[in-house]
Order: structure tokens, then sequence, then C-alpha cells
């Protein structure tokens, strides 16, 4: 294991293995310097964590453990393309789709959930730019959806 793993263990987490696409698409494509994953739903053992709108039946709180499993997920897409995630020089850019009631305003604190991960993960290197954009559906009726992409 290296270092990004053995900070994940630090914080109780491992790699997952990597999600089943839903549809027709791979989890992540590797091109010259960078990994662009495909967005990654907040599955865990096969299932989601939960379903439903932010703000209505899923809480802020839940909804931004999600975007961590959905940045844990993303990582193990990465993982799945480059083999040693401590090949990856920078993670550039973070996007969190959140699924939320037309009310609901906070989609930053949700991805702060997918963003806080990678920071702890991958140190300096984990600070990336980033969007956090709400929308009315997502996926499976998911709560969040994460994509990422990484310099390595």
């Amino acid at each position: 294991m290296g270092a990004v793993e053995d900070r994940l263990a630090e914080l109780g987490l491992s790699v997952p293995d990597v999600a089943k696409p839903v549809a027709s698409y791979v989890p992540a494509v590797r091109s010259g310097s960078y990994v662009y994953t495909s967005g990654q739903l907040p599955m865990r053992s096969g299932e989601l964590m939960t379903s439903g709108k932010v703000g209505d039946s899923v809480s802020p709180e839940d909804a931004a453990a999600c975007a961590q499993q959905c940045a844990l997920n993303a990582i193990a897409a990465v993982k799945s393309v480059i083999g040693d995630l401590d090949l990856v020089k920078r993670v550039v850019k973070v996007v969190c789709f959140v699924s939320s009631e037309a009310e609901f305003t906070s989609q930053p604190q949700v991805a702060n959930g997918a963003s806080d991960l990678l920071g702890k993960a991958f140190g300096d290197a984990g600070v990336h730019a980033r969007s956090a954009v709400g929308v009315p559906v997502l996926p499976l009726n998911a709560p969040v959806e994460v994509e990422i992409l990484v310099e390595v």
C-alpha cells in the first residue's frame, strides 16, 4: 500500500472495488497525463447508500457522506487505470452534482464531503478547483454524483 492508501486507512477507509457502470461507459479514461472519471454515485457494496433529494428526504449531512463515498469510488476508478494512487500529481477538478429541492442552496457544503476526503487522501496534491451544481434528478434517484480529473 502506498501513502495515499495509508492515509485512507488512517481514516478507517479503503479503496473499494470499482463501481460497475449503470450504462454504456467506463469508470475512468486516461488521456496523456490526465485521468478523467465518469460520474460516481454513492454506491457501497453494490448498492446506493440512500436515494432521494437533498433538502427533502436526504439531509445535508447524509448527502455529504454520500459525496465522500462518491469521491472514494472516483479514487477507485483512478486506481483501476493507473494502478498506484501515489502516481497522482494533482487532483485538478471536482464536479459535484446534488439532486436537491428547488429551495436548497447548500450544494457547496454537500460537495465538501468529496473535497475534504480528497484533501485528506492526497494532501497538498488534493487541493482542487470545483463546481457544485444543483440538479433535479440523478441516475437511480441518487442524491449525489461526483466526477474528478487528476493529473498523473
